[in-house]
């Protein structure tokens, strides 16, 4: 039985949160048979999340990082975002104790969020926690986003 814990990340995560991303994201850039975006950030671009946002981690008895989400305010809403989980640790509800972890740091706010339409798990992760589609943007013939909120 693992005890895992979540908390806000400090600067001396990053670049385990980063090599976590890397990891975590292979399976959705598998979705479209290249790259995305997450597996191409940079510890620098990490950085300025972390300056101008809350990172929380989830990390194991070992101190190892298993999960994090990202989410910043402007507005009014908060826009929640790479929400990753080791894969060996996927389907045991971890992703859930993430958003609603990160919701807890800005109360009674709206929440936003994206997937692309093909993750067809995420999708069902966030509608299970109260998301609702709003909006569907065609990036490309392969690409489209499923804009998600939750009030």
């Amino acid at each position: 039985m693992f005890i895992l814990k979540i908390c806000q990340a400090n600067i001396d995560d990053l670049q385990e949160i980063l090599q976590l991303q890397y990891f975590s994201y292979q399976s959705e850039a598998a979705l479209f048979g290249r790259d995305i975006p997450p597996l191409k950030q940079t510890l620098d671009e990490v950085v300025d999340e972390y300056n101008n946002g809350v990172i929380l981690k989830m990390y194991n008895d070992e101190n190892t990082i298993i999960g994090s989400v990202r989410a910043k305010e402007a507005k009014g809403t908060v826009y929640i975002g790479k929400l990753m989980v080791h894969p060996n640790y996927r389907h045991n509800g971890y992703g859930t104790r993430l958003i609603k972890k990160i919701e807890e740091y800005f109360p009674d706010k709206r929440y936003e969020l994206f997937t692309s339409t093909r993750s067809k798990d995420n999708i069902r992760l966030y509608q299970s926690l109260g998301y609702k589609i709003f909006d569907i943007k065609v990036i490309n013939d392969e690409l489209q986003f499923v804009y998600m909120e939750k009030a």
